[in-house]
């Protein structure tokens, strides 16, 4: 019985027509319906019109003999398993039906034990189709519940994207009515750390994929948050990109967004004097073994040893970014101005 509770159906392809009437009887009384044709190019036709479960295809024929027909029933548009049936004990003959396509094969013999052979071959290539196309079905329904989560994800990205929008645009009317320079520079970082997240959840949800970033993108758009934000701020410098196309995990992403907003915002106001206008670099790298390497540096007065410029929750900020990606973080002394090498491992940097 196949699957679906009715007879099987089997397609045998043999030119001894005594065997074929056998197979029919015997079969027919053990609930397999058969249909015998005495040629290949006869099969192929009963073949297209569908309706079989399995084929059994004999070795020697006059016209053709198996292994020139197999191709042609193997490749048909869901065609059934073939088991291949030969009178000659020879392995290669085997090996070659194997090879086209054959699902099994079984030797003829003379001892009343290839029936038996053959229907057992027929039903655990049933077996196994009815098994690879389970396994098909749920790959299939697999591939729809992840598509149908990652539309959903990307949907939540898209408001969490539109809420942090929303609260950004509300601190910076709240910085524009402050008067206290102090009070406007928190706000104006504190818009910078929500456009470092909001930049991500913008990327995630016009990606194809939720769970990684596209750095050179993220950070472009991010660079551009920034520099308007500090412009409004009074702090007129230029910020210059040089980024890799670099693939980032979602997690890591943020936290390397993050670091970067800190250090370009410290850049901002602290790297040149009054009046003066100077250019941030921001540079991101693979580097060998498969890590990161971030860069931000200045031309500016530099930095004494010793000597963190910035508020301290924005430095605790970055060592706390800096522990969540394990990487390190080295100040350049021989830079004129302030660069600091952040790099991060390869075990972390890892999309």
């Amino acid at each position: 019985m196949t699957a679906e509770g009715r007879p099987i159906r089997l397609l045998y392809i043999d030119d001894d027509v005594a065997l074929g009437r056998l197979v029919q009887k015997t079969f027919a009384r053990q609930g397999i319906d058969v249909v015998h044709v005495p040629s290949g190019d006869a099969g192929l036709a009963l073949l297209a019109a569908g309706g079989f479960d399995a084929v059994a295809l004999d070795h020697f024929m006059p016209d053709r003999d198996g292994l020139d027909i197999l191709p042609d029933l193997a490749v048909a548009d869901g065609a059934p398993p073939v088991i291949y049936v030969t009178g000659a004990n020879e392995g290669r003959i085997a090996v070659a039906a194997m090879k086209a396509g054959a699902a099994d094969y079984v030797i003829k013999d003379v001892g009343g034990v290839f029936l038996d052979l053959l229907r057992g071959a027929v039903e655990q290539a049933l077996e196994a189709r009815e098994l690879r196309l389970a396994r098909e079905r749920a790959e299939a329904e697999m591939r729809v519940a992840r598509e149908r989560a990652e539309m959903l994800l990307r949907e939540v990205n898209h408001r969490v994207a539109n809420s942090l929008q929303l609260v950004g645009s509300m601190v910076a009317m709240q910085q524009r009515g402050v008067a206290d320079p102090a009070a406007r520079a928190a706000l104006a970082e504190t818009q910078g750390r929500i456009a470092a997240i909001a930049q991500i959840h913008r990327r995630l949800y016009t990606s194809a994929d939720v769970g990684a970033v596209e750095m050179q993108s993220y950070l472009s758009g991010l660079a551009g948050e920034l520099e308007a934000a500090m412009s409004a701020s009074g702090h007129g410098h230029r910020l210059v990109l040089d980024v890799a196309p670099v693939r980032v995990a979602t997690d890591r992403a943020v936290s390397l967004g993050v670091v970067v907003t800190e250090l370009v915002t410290n850049a901002f106001k602290y790297a040149y004097g009054e009046g003066v206008s100077g250019e941030i670099r921001v540079g991101l790298a693979e580097r060998g073994g498969g890590g990161i390497a971030l860069v931000v540096e200045d031309d500016g007065v530099g930095m004494a040893e010793g000597d963190v410029k910035g508020s301290g929750l924005g430095m605790r900020v970055v060592r706390a970014m800096l522990d969540a990606l394990r990487a390190t973080a080295e100040i350049d002394r021989a830079h004129a101005g302030t660069r600091v090498v952040i790099l991060v491992p390869a075990e972390t940097a890892a999309a």
